[in-house]
């Protein structure tokens, strides 16, 4: 599986972490799947670890399309954090900040985990695994 999704329940941090060949189809069926794990456990802010990312296959222009979407961590203000070690995955990842800027204004793209730790205050995160969703679609984040 080339997506685990993790949890710091002491730090209230969500770690989406992709590894090895990654497509569009793989990141929208993922970010999907990051609104409902963000419903489930109300996370004070997110880290998309992409540094296991060995093949990154997503267009400039579903990047774009992404950028525009609804964020999957719904509330503007709260931090997140993409992990891009590559250059081509980093440039991709800027991109995204850069497009999503209005929806995301406190994302920050960085080399590392620990820049992502530092950045977020937290010394020795404790990820572990999150238990699998059923297929349900996430509900609407604008309803409520």
């Amino acid at each position: 599986m080339p997506c685990h999704f993790e949890f710091d329940r002491e730090n209230k941090l969500l770690r989406v972490r992709m590894e090895g060949r990654i497509t569009t189809e793989t990141v929208r069926e993922h970010y999907q799947a990051a609104g409902r794990y963000v419903l489930q456990t109300r996370p004070r802010a997110s880290i998309w670890d992409l540094s296991g990312v060995t093949s990154l296959e997503v267009s400039t222009d579903a990047v774009a399309k992404l950028a525009r979407s609804v964020p999957a961590l719904p509330e503007p203000n709260r931090p997140r954090i993409i992990v891009a070690a590559s250059a081509h995955v980093f440039g991709l990842a800027r991109m995204f900040q850069a497009l999503g800027e209005g929806a995301r204004p406190r994302l920050k793209v960085v080399r590392t985990l620990e820049e992502a730790c530092a950045a977020l205050g937290v010394s020795q995160p404790r990820f572990e695994p999150l238990a699998p969703l059923d297929s349900a679609p996430a509900p609407d984040p604008g309803q409520g």
